[in-house]
């Protein structure tokens, strides 16, 4: 445990960030396993209306910096293949 001030709040800090880290990355792999088990029951129109919400569920995990942009362009890119294969 830190005994100077600054360092005793950066260890507060940083587990309030944590456990908001932790509950976007959360909600983010709840998203995308709705959208991936609707793709795989072979639900077209389920998948489709998932697709924008869990785009836009990346996209906030990256403005929040929970994700680099380029690992959520990549998740972005084989959800719309998946999606394009059932179509």
């Amino acid at each position: 445990m830190p005994n100077i001030k600054s360092a005793k709040k950066r260890v507060l800090v940083i587990e309030k960030k944590t456990m908001q880290n932790k509950a976007i990355k959360s909600a983010l792999k709840t998203q995308v396993k709705k959208f991936l088990e609707a793709v795989n029951a072979g639900n077209k129109e389920e998948a489709t209306k998932l697709y924008p919400q869990t785009v836009s569920a990346i996209d906030s995990a990256v403005t929040k910096g929970v994700i680099h942009k380029n690992n959520a362009n990549n998740r972005k890119a084989k959800l719309a293949k998946k999606l394009a294969a059932l179509n």
